[in-house]
């Protein structure tokens, strides 16, 4: 396993490569910018980092992450070859740079101030990535908010997804007929047992799945058209964090940014659209438009006096 100097340099070059896009770097730009990442991560000593360090870093880029970097001799540049990976790589980049920066940090407390609302649940992850991994069938104990009653599952676990900075588990329940994957928060699932018995996987593209979701509710709906009008100020936030994967910019000027978004609007996705409340405006479709209308209506009506 790389260790946190070897992980951040791989993090890094990366980062570097995916800036330079087509253009690339070469081995000296790349040994510089490590340099000088090097005294920003607060090392006192000297970069260890050779051409033969270089190789290995760009095979691990490649064994860890999916990452494949290729070498153009025509301009002696680095580019990354497919940047497939590069999103499902991200997260995890962030997150070492986050504990990285809160090791800086850790002896300052007013620097750095997290989210005092976290959700709970994330011990279990260990345990549950172990039993994916190896087709072990596992049992806990989950209770649904709308029932408040603890009941015991055994479910086939198949994936881990987040959304919203919780952690939710995607599996088949083993005593169920037929294949049908459901979703468990890990905040809502206690007494984790991981069993001795394997199941044979059900070959299914999860990624898929979610594809034309919002969040972790999966329909068998077709996926809208949408287009929504943000006020330019507004704009600027969706920009930098989009709404959706499918997003395209359409408008982008001092009055509006207007996107287009394809997806299934499930209710997930009508309460994103209520955090831009009275800066959005939905032109497109008509029917997304009234849903969205029916509960500004329904929180009104809750709110009178």
């Amino acid at each position: 396993m790389a260790k946190r100097d070897q992980m951040l340099r791989l993090i890094h070059i990366s980062n570097l490569l995916q800036t330079r896009g087509n253009e690339g770097a070469t081995y000296h730009e790349i040994l510089r910018y490590l340099e000088e990442k090097h005294h920003i991560d607060g090392y006192d000593t000297d970069l260890a980092f050779s051409e033969k360090t270089f190789k290995r870093d760009r095979n691990l880029l490649f064994d860890l992450f999916g990452i494949e970097t290729k070498f153009k001799r025509s301009t002696m540049t680095y580019q990354i070859a497919d940047d497939e990976n590069l999103e499902q790589s991200k997260g995890i980049f962030d997150n070492l740079l986050l504990v990285n920066a809160y090791k800086k940090t850790a002896d300052q407390s007013k620097i750095m101030f997290f989210e005092k609302r976290q959700a709970s649940g994330l011990h279990n992850l260990e345990g549950i990535i172990h039993a994916i991994k190896h087709s072990k069938l596992i049992s806990f104990k989950y209770t649904k908010y709308d029932e408040g009653i603890s009941q015991k599952r055994i479910v086939e676990p198949y994936a881990l997804k987040e959304f919203r900075n919780r952690w939710y588990l995607l599996a088949n329940e083993s005593n169920q007929e037929g294949f049908f994957i459901k979703t468990y928060g890990l905040d809502r699932l206690t007494d984790l047992e991981i069993h001795k018995k394997s199941f044979k996987k059900t070959e299914v593209d999860i990624e898929k799945m979610f594809v034309n979701s919002f969040g972790i509710i999966t329909s068998g709906e077709k996926p809208k058209k949408m287009v929504l009008s943000f006020d330019a100020w507004q704009g600027q936030f969706v920009k930098s964090l989009p709404i959706h994967h499918s997003q395209k910019t359409l408008v982008d000027n001092k009055k509006e940014y207007r996107i287009e978004i394809t997806l299934i609007p499930t209710y997930d996705f009508y309460q994103e659209l209520f955090t831009h409340a009275e800066r959005l405006r939905i032109l497109e479709p008509k029917s997304v438009r009234e849903q969205y209308l029916k509960f500004l209506s329904a929180a009104q009506e809750m709110n009178k006096d």
